[in-house]
């Protein structure tokens, strides 16, 4: 278990005993970095930044820094639907190990609005300092970490001479080489029902990464509420059920699954074929399976997506 997904590696080689500590050093590094940037390790660079918003600005490792630029990166792109501030919600929506199912007032979610903002988010790479600029924000980076720890997962495990592998942690997953010979078969869940795959794709070399309503979520009234949150509303977001990014840099498909989902499918899908080197599968709320131009012809559709709520 590693910042709060299991971790699994797969490799093909012909020297266990390499694969086998080449493996510990990745292990040793999602560790690495979960006590860097998690807000549920005391003294981490997060949790200090996050107690430092509004006072001053907190030393941080190269690493969190280099997360913040990316994660500022991708709010632009996302047009700031991806937001690492949504921090400022996490204690009132609460889908993390402390979820409840309830469903906060919109008044308390008001209230939160205004801290949440990542053009708040300053960084200086060559202080080596990040600030929060206004007191009561705070930064989260649980859709970004988990990309950044597996790209560099797969330069530690090339360092090792390892050239045949996968890695994956929870929704986000890269493929390298070969899988015996063959190509590695990605499956993506069926949002719904008992999550069986739906459909399929063949990669050599490249990241595979799935943002869902399903994993940290709930059903009350009918209505399903999750952990991604629309910053621009404080809700979840509506109008997919999932969204799986194909590229060639888990950060990349890390932010992009979020910030696409909660950007909708239509909004979605329109910054996917304007990428370079991103395609992209969404389930809609409407249970239409759409799918970008460049894996049209790749992706197997092995059954339509169950049609519940």
């Amino acid at each position: 278990m590693a910042m709060g997904s299991t971790l699994r590696l797969v490799a093909w080689t012909t020297n266990e005993r390499e694969a086998e500590v080449a493996f510990e050093h990745v292990f040793r590094e999602f560790d690495r970095l979960e006590a860097l940037m998690s807000v549920w390790k005391d003294g981490s660079d997060v949790v200090r930044l996050n107690e430092n918003a509004g006072v001053g600005p907190v030393h941080v490792s190269p690493e969190t820094l280099e997360v913040l630029e990316l994660a500022h990166d991708a709010s632009v792109q996302t047009n700031g639907k991806f937001d690492i501030t949504f921090g400022a919600l996490a204690d009132i929506w609460k889908f993390d190990h402390d979820q409840d199912n309830l469903i906060p007032p919109r008044d308390a979610i008001d209230k939160r609005l205004p801290l949440v903002s990542y053009e708040a988010v300053e960084t200086n790479r060559t202080g080596g300092w990040a600030f929060i600029r206004k007191p009561g924000m705070r930064v989260h980076l649980g859709g970004v970490g988990k990309g950044y720890a597996v790209d560099r997962a797969v330069a530690l495990l090339r360092q090792q001479k390892l050239t045949d592998f996968m890695i994956q942690s929870g929704g986000d997953l890269f493929v390298s080489g070969s899988n015996g010979g063959r190509p590695w078969k990605l499956g993506i869940a069926d949002p719904r029902g008992a999550h069986e795959v739906f459909a399929s794709i063949e990669l050599g070399d490249g990241t595979f990464s799935t943002s869902g309503d399903y994993e940290r979520s709930f059903v009350k009234d009918g209505v399903r509420y999750h952990h991604l949150i629309d910053p621009d509303r404080g809700e979840p977001a509506h109008g997919c059920r999932s969204v799986t990014i194909v590229t060639n840099r888990a950060v990349m498909a890390d932010v992009l699954s979020t910030g696409v989902f909660i950007m909708g499918p239509n909004e979605g899908m329109k910054l996917i074929e304007q990428l370079p080197d991103v395609e992209g599968v969404i389930v809609t709320s409407e249970n239409e399976v759409r799918v970008s131009s460049g894996l049209k012809g790749r992706l197997k559709l092995l059954k339509p997506p169950t049609n519940a709520p």
